[in-house]
């Protein structure tokens, strides 16, 4: 699934994410291939309980968007 940080961008996973170590930089995608989204708590009843699963720390900068 990894794939090196901010190259080959899938531009069918957008991302503004920029702290993320998959970020793909300028193009806001992911460089993964596919991603996971997990839940936050037991009972997911709107967005704010969901999250990214694949994320991973990077250096490169912090969230930029919204």
């Amino acid at each position: 699934i990894h794939m090196s940080c901010r190259s080959n961008a899938n531009p069918s996973i957008k991302c503004t994410v920029s702290s993320c170590a998959y970020h793909s930089g300028t193009q806001h995608a992911c460089t993964l291939d596919e991603i996971k989204v997990g839940c936050t708590t037991s009972e997911v009843s709107n967005c704010a309980a969901t999250e990214c699963a694949s994320f991973k720390l990077g250096d490169h900068g912090t969230c930029c968007g919204k």
